[in-house]
């Protein structure tokens, strides 16, 4: 509903008005009146309404001067409309230069009343539609600039944007909120949930988030991770949150963790990254918020953490409680690809942290030292794998929704799949005979739910190594090759179909309509509508 103010010196008129027609039926709630403009000034000042109908001529202030006020000190954007017995053209000329919308003389008819009032409704329509569009174009612009500072691929422009978006003092971590579905009963079944399940829940997530800080929204950001069965919001965390909310680190993060699962009503988890000394630097945190997200899923049964932190210093003073020797034999025939060797190995391991009683930390503290060096193996097989890719294959490839987490079985099936991953790394010998097949088989079935693992069963390669030959042969990740293709079959679509957004959305493989369009506004600059708008002005 329209908010109205009614301004006039006769008590009777404005009850007239009031009375004309039905307002709420039109769209419309009156919100108050005033019997002359300073009146009106002073209810101006504590509500703000969305249309004025002024007399022209009142004690006090009068209309026009009214009119001219609030449009020069900025009390209110609002529409104005102007009512008069005087049907002098000067009265109408200056209205009309302080951006009044129309003049109508005394008596009101209804039927010129509701004409005026439909043109205010079609007006505010258009206006609200524009400053959303806006506000897409800029979350989608502000989106891709912070990305590339998230990424380490930036150049003084991003970084310049990003600050002017945004708070960046003190201290700065990079956090990873996510929905916690690890098993939470003692047989370790997971609920599965639909793509669309999970990005209506990421959806709401990420409002709550937006709720919790507020003036600080610029600081939390969709769909970081190029994994596309990721379904993330990134924060980028600054040590003034903490201390304008007087607490410390752990206690703001506990607090902003504790508001958004109450309103999820379901377990919602931080993975924090390494604090770095300014914006520019803030891939490192990235980076070090996703070794801990890959740590995580390694813990062992009966864990509770919440917010999971990474501190590579700390990892390294503790080197001595590893079981060093086990698992450096069980690295070993991972490296050579033994595996009739690596299911002993991890029974080898899980004795001795039985054997010496290690505490949940402690477990956790080897795992992360056997990841290390997993990740250090594929860079030693290749110094351009990207570890980010080989953190996904950590993540997407060794945990199947059957698996215990963190179990001996799981860790075994591990264990194994990244042998053979070190092993097509070594070989190299199948990117020209794969990738033009690959290529294909996404231009005609874009519109599926194409992953990177359904691509490797198929053509019998390892699904991580697959993502890094994307990388090497198109220069982007699967996720963004898929996306780019699609956004360009939908804007096909777009300049020689009439269908609509929604119908366009499903041709080319999205199930969420808010998501297709932001993803189009960051490569075409534009909404759909305003994409085919142009190109058909363009052609006329």
């Amino acid at each position: 509903m329209l908010q109205v103010l009614l301004v006039d010196d006769e008590p009777f008129i404005l009850q007239g008005l009031a009375m004309l027609i039905d307002w709420e039926k039109e769209g419309f709630t009156l919100a108050g009146t005033a019997a002359n403009g300073l009146e009106a000034i002073a209810f101006l000042e504590k509500t703000q309404v969305d249309l004025i109908i002024a007399d022209i001529k009142m004690p006090a202030m009068t209309g026009i001067e009214l009119l001219e006020k609030i449009r020069a000190e900025h009390i209110s954007d609002a529409y104005f409309i102007i009512l008069s017995g005087y049907s002098d053209f000067e009265y109408a000329r200056k209205a009309i230069q302080n951006s009044c919308m129309d003049y109508i003389l005394k008596p009101v008819r209804q039927a010129e009343l509701l004409s005026v009032l439909n043109k205010v409704k079609a007006d505010s329509t258009q206006s609200l539609q524009r400053r959303e569009e806006v506000a897409l174009q800029e979350k989608a612009y502000f989106a891709r600039n912070l990305i590339a500072l998230i990424c380490g691929k930036f150049d003084q422009l991003n970084l310049e944007h990003v600050k002017s978006k945004m708070r960046t003092e003190g201290g700065i971590r990079y956090i990873d909120i996510e929905i916690d579905d690890r098993p939470e009963d003692e047989s370790g079944k997971l609920l599965l949930k639909s793509e669309e399940e999970k990005r209506q829940q990421q959806r709401l997530l990420y409002q709550y988030c937006l709720d919790f800080l507020k003036q600080d929204g610029w600081h939390c950001i969709l769909d970081v991770s190029s994994n596309e069965k990721d379904y993330d919001i990134g924060l980028v965390y600054c040590d003034y949150m903490a201390q304008e909310a007087g607490m410390d680190e752990q206690g703001y993060l506990d607090y902003f963790l504790k508001s958004i699962q109450q309103r999820m009503k379901q377990p919602v988890v931080m993975f924090v990254g390494n604090r770095v000394d300014d914006i520019s630097l803030l891939s490192e945190s990235y980076r070090t918020a996703n070794i801990a997200r890959s740590f995580q899923n390694f813990h062992v049964e009966g864990m509770t953490q919440r917010i999971s932190w990474y501190e590579e210093q700390e990892c390294a003073e503790e080197r001595t409680l590893l079981c060093k020797s086990s698992l450096d034999e069980l690295i070993k025939a991972v490296e050579q690809n033994e595996k009739e060797r690596i299911p002993e190995l991890v029974d080898s391991l899980y004795e001795e942290i039985n054997r010496n009683s290690l505490d949940a930390k402690l477990v956790s503290m080897n795992i992360d030292y056997l990841l290390f060096q997993l990740v250090h193996a594929a860079q030693a097989q290749d110094i351009n794998v990207n570890q980010e890719e080989i953190l996904e294959f950590i993540n997407r490839n060794a945990f199947d929704s059957g698996t215990m987490r963190g179990s001996r079985m799981h860790l075994k099936r591990f264990a194994e799949e990244y042998a053979d991953y070190l092993s097509q790394l070594r070989g190299k010998n199948i990117r020209g005979s794969v990738m033009s097949d690959v290529e294909q088989y996404i231009r005609e079935h874009y519109a599926q739910n194409l992953t990177l693992k359904d691509l490797g069963l198929k053509y019998y390669i390892n699904s991580a190594y697959l993502g890094q030959l994307f990388r090497k042969t198109y220069g982007v990740s699967f996720k963004d090759y898929l996306n780019n293709y699609r956004i360009e079959m939908a804007a096909s679509l777009l300049l020689h179909t009439d269908l609509k957004n929604y119908e366009i959305m499903e041709k080319v493989g999205y199930h969420d309509l808010d998501y297709f369009i932001n993803k189009f506004i960051a490569l075409k600059g534009c909404t759909p509508a305003r994409f085919r708008k142009k190109s058909r002005e363009s052609n006329t």
